[in-house]
């Protein structure tokens, strides 16, 4: 009896023992596993089919006009990255990969964005005759893709890659701040900028259009900068072009000699908003007076 007594007593220390030892593994498990994940940011697997594939997509169905050499960009780009520490490729090592696929574009055309990338994209293929950065064939080919190599192999790493912020030379760093350098140095005519109103610090000098881009811009070749600040339709409504980093832009920009102008809340991107969410308040207001203005033109 005594020992049924012993045993049933220390039952519960036993269930206690359990749970701690329980969670401890899940613990253990999810940490494991969390290491996998950040394992797996390694190169994206089949790079080299991806980028080459996109490559003979954009030159074939996107711009049949140009004559690229696929396959030999790749190999400038191969050469580039592979054999390299993550952190020791710089903007010069991407040099013969650029050489090899120069790539102008039409004035009025350039459009320039940073924290909008979703109403960005939705601008670009309403609007038509904007090109991004990712419209480019360079933009194409690599949009989306991580990769480095090893100092040691002469491949890519598909285990691991550093973030961004780990390191200046970077290798996708290095490529996006060639890419957007030499985008901003071919801008012409009228250009339009994309900020996020709803941020602090919408125009930010550590970004890649305030620290690469806005630098590349050349007020010879640049007719207007035309600023558009949009913010999210039910706010925070933090920067405006009369507050914030907005207005030190606009300085930056006298003091250059651009010309530019700059609007809040333009009515074609408050409409692409709404399509994404037609129930909010200020999109029912915004169809009410869209219909009036309607109304008024046709009587």
């Amino acid at each position: 009896m005594n020992t049924q007594g012993n045993a049933i007593m220390s039952s519960p220390k036993t269930s206690a023992s359990f749970v701690m030892i329980s969670v401890s593994l899940w613990f253990i498990m999810l940490l494991l596993r969390s290491g996998q994940l950040r394992a797996e940011l390694g190169t994206t697997p089949n790079i080299k089919h991806i980028v080459v594939g996109r490559c003979y997509s954009y030159i074939t169905l996107v711009n049949p006009s140009l004559r690229y050499d696929c396959e030999d960009i790749w190999s400038q780009f191969e050469e580039a990255v592979v054999r390299q520490s993550s952190c020791n490729v710089t903007v010069e090592d991407y040099h013969p990969m650029f050489y090899v696929m120069p790539q102008t574009w039409p004035c009025d055309s350039f459009l320039f964005w940073s924290k909008t990338r979703t109403l960005m994209h939705s601008y670009a293929a309403v609007v038509r005759h904007f090109w991004t950065l990712e419209d480019t064939l360079v933009g194409y080919m690599f949009n989306d893709l991580i990769w480095c190599g090893q100092e040691e192999d002469s491949g890519f790493d598909f285990t691991s890659c550093p973030e961004w912020s780990a390191c200046r030379n970077h290798p996708v760093y290095s490529l996006w701040r060639r890419a957007s350098q030499n985008f901003a140095e071919m801008a012409c005519g009228n250009i339009t900028v994309l900020l996020n109103g709803s941020i602090v610090n919408a125009f930010n000098r550590k970004s890649m259009f305030g620290s690469v881009e806005l630098d590349g811009l050349n007020p010879h070749r640049v007719n207007y900068v035309n600023i558009k600040v949009v913010a999210n339709l039910e706010g925070p409504f933090i920067e405006s072009c009369s507050q914030g980093s907005i207005v030190d832009l606009i300085q930056i920009l006298k003091s250059r000699g651009f010309r530019w102008t700059c609007t809040d809340n333009d009515e074609t991107l408050m409409i692409l908003q709404c399509i994404q969410n037609p129930k909010l308040s200020s999109c029912q207001t915004c169809a009410n007076s869209l219909l009036h203005r309607r109304s008024l033109t046709l009587n």
